[in-house]
Protein backbone atom coordinates (compact mmCIF):
# COMPACT_ATOMS: atom_id res chain seq x y z
CA UNK A 1 0.00 0.00 0.00
CA UNK A 2 1.15 3.40 -0.76
CA UNK A 3 2.07 6.11 1.65
CA UNK A 4 0.05 9.20 0.96
CA UNK A 5 1.13 11.19 4.45
CA UNK A 6 2.24 14.73 3.63
CA UNK A 7 4.04 17.49 4.98
CA UNK A 8 1.79 19.02 8.06
CA UNK A 9 0.15 22.49 7.52
CA UNK A 10 2.16 22.49 3.70
CA UNK A 11 0.66 25.66 2.07
CA UNK A 12 0.44 27.80 -0.81
CA UNK A 13 -0.20 31.30 -1.88
CA UNK A 14 -1.48 32.09 -5.65
CA UNK A 15 -2.12 35.91 -6.51
CA UNK A 16 -4.08 37.08 -9.53
CA UNK A 17 -4.75 40.46 -10.58
CA UNK A 18 -8.71 41.89 -11.38
CA UNK A 19 -8.97 42.03 -15.06
CA UNK A 20 -11.78 42.57 -16.91
CA UNK A 21 -11.80 39.10 -17.92
CA UNK A 22 -12.34 37.55 -14.19
CA UNK A 23 -15.00 40.41 -13.10
CA UNK A 24 -18.51 38.70 -12.44
CA UNK A 25 -19.85 40.06 -15.56
CA UNK A 26 -17.35 38.24 -17.39
CA UNK A 27 -18.39 34.89 -15.68
CA UNK A 28 -21.96 35.78 -15.85
CA UNK A 29 -22.61 35.55 -12.16
CA UNK A 30 -23.24 39.18 -11.54
CA UNK A 31 -23.79 42.40 -12.97
CA UNK A 32 -20.47 44.37 -11.33
CA UNK A 33 -17.41 44.87 -12.41
CA UNK A 34 -15.83 43.06 -9.57
CA UNK A 35 -13.80 40.01 -8.86
CA UNK A 36 -15.88 37.24 -9.59
CA UNK A 37 -16.96 35.02 -6.94
CA UNK A 38 -16.15 31.60 -9.65
CA UNK A 39 -12.93 32.95 -10.36
CA UNK A 40 -12.42 33.30 -6.04
CA UNK A 41 -12.96 29.82 -5.72
CA UNK A 42 -10.83 28.86 -8.71
CA UNK A 43 -7.60 30.86 -6.98
CA UNK A 44 -8.30 29.11 -4.42
CA UNK A 45 -8.57 25.99 -5.50
CA UNK A 46 -5.13 26.08 -7.36
CA UNK A 47 -3.32 27.46 -4.41
CA UNK A 48 -4.59 23.76 -2.44
CA UNK A 49 -3.02 22.26 -5.51
CA UNK A 50 -0.03 23.98 -5.89
CA UNK A 51 0.24 23.05 -1.67
CA UNK A 52 0.47 19.60 -1.82
CA UNK A 53 0.56 18.02 -5.46
CA UNK A 54 4.77 18.46 -6.15
CA UNK A 55 4.19 15.79 -2.81
CA UNK A 56 2.52 12.77 -4.24
CA UNK A 57 4.23 10.02 -6.34
CA UNK A 58 4.46 10.10 -9.60
CA UNK A 59 1.39 9.38 -11.38
CA UNK A 60 -0.62 10.54 -8.71
CA UNK A 61 -2.73 13.51 -8.10
CA UNK A 62 -5.51 15.37 -6.57
CA UNK A 63 -9.25 16.33 -7.10
CA UNK A 64 -11.70 18.81 -5.24
CA UNK A 65 -14.91 17.11 -3.54
CA UNK A 66 -16.25 19.97 -1.71
CA UNK A 67 -15.67 24.15 -1.42
CA UNK A 68 -17.33 26.18 1.16
CA UNK A 69 -16.73 29.32 1.22
CA UNK A 70 -17.45 32.87 1.93
CA UNK A 71 -17.06 35.81 -0.75
CA UNK A 72 -16.36 38.71 1.73
CA UNK A 73 -15.88 42.13 0.08
CA UNK A 74 -15.79 43.01 -3.25
CA UNK A 75 -12.10 43.77 -5.05
CA UNK A 76 -12.26 45.90 -8.20
CA UNK A 77 -10.63 45.82 -11.33
CA UNK A 78 -6.88 46.74 -11.12
CA UNK A 79 -6.40 44.84 -7.56
CA UNK A 80 -4.62 41.81 -6.65
CA UNK A 81 -6.41 39.31 -4.92
CA UNK A 82 -3.73 36.24 -2.70
CA UNK A 83 -5.48 33.22 -1.94
CA UNK A 84 -3.65 31.14 0.35
CA UNK A 85 -4.07 27.38 1.36
CA UNK A 86 -2.83 25.41 4.38
CA UNK A 87 -3.40 21.63 4.90
CA UNK A 88 -5.12 21.29 7.97
CA UNK A 89 -6.38 17.55 8.04
CA UNK A 90 -5.54 14.50 6.15
CA UNK A 91 -7.46 10.97 6.60
CA UNK A 92 -5.42 8.91 4.21
CA UNK A 93 -6.14 9.71 0.78
CA UNK A 94 -9.11 12.81 1.97
CA UNK A 95 -7.06 16.63 2.44
CA UNK A 96 -8.92 19.40 4.18
CA UNK A 97 -7.37 22.86 3.48
CA UNK A 98 -8.55 26.44 4.75
CA UNK A 99 -8.05 28.81 2.58
CA UNK A 100 -7.93 32.70 3.10
CA UNK A 101 -7.97 35.39 0.34
CA UNK A 102 -7.71 39.20 0.87
CA UNK A 103 -6.66 42.29 -1.51
CA UNK A 104 -4.41 45.34 -0.08
CA UNK A 105 -7.29 46.43 1.72
CA UNK A 106 -7.64 43.31 3.24
CA UNK A 107 -9.73 39.80 3.62
CA UNK A 108 -11.87 39.33 0.61
CA UNK A 109 -12.61 35.51 1.58
CA UNK A 110 -12.57 32.66 3.81
CA UNK A 111 -13.15 28.68 3.37
CA UNK A 112 -13.30 24.73 3.63
CA UNK A 113 -11.72 23.07 0.71
CA UNK A 114 -11.50 19.38 0.61
CA UNK A 115 -9.33 17.21 -2.02
CA UNK A 116 -8.76 13.47 -2.71
CA UNK A 117 -5.62 12.02 -3.94
CA UNK A 118 -6.38 9.86 -7.09
CA UNK A 119 -4.10 7.87 -9.24
CA UNK A 120 -4.05 9.63 -12.96
CA UNK A 121 -4.79 7.49 -15.60
CA UNK A 122 -7.56 5.35 -13.76
CA UNK A 123 -9.34 8.31 -13.09
CA UNK A 124 -9.02 9.66 -16.41
CA UNK A 125 -9.96 6.42 -17.96
CA UNK A 126 -12.83 6.06 -15.78
CA UNK A 127 -14.31 9.82 -16.48
CA UNK A 128 -13.35 9.10 -20.62
CA UNK A 129 -15.63 6.04 -20.31
CA UNK A 130 -18.60 8.48 -20.13
CA UNK A 131 -17.78 8.81 -24.09
CA UNK A 132 -18.76 5.81 -24.98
Amino acid sequence: MMDFTLKEQSSAELTERVTEKNTAIAYASGTAPVYATPALVGLMEHAAVKAVDSQLPEGFATVGISMNIKHTSATPVGMDVTAKAVLTEQDRRKLTFKITACDAAGPVGEGIHERFIIEAAPFTEKANSKLK
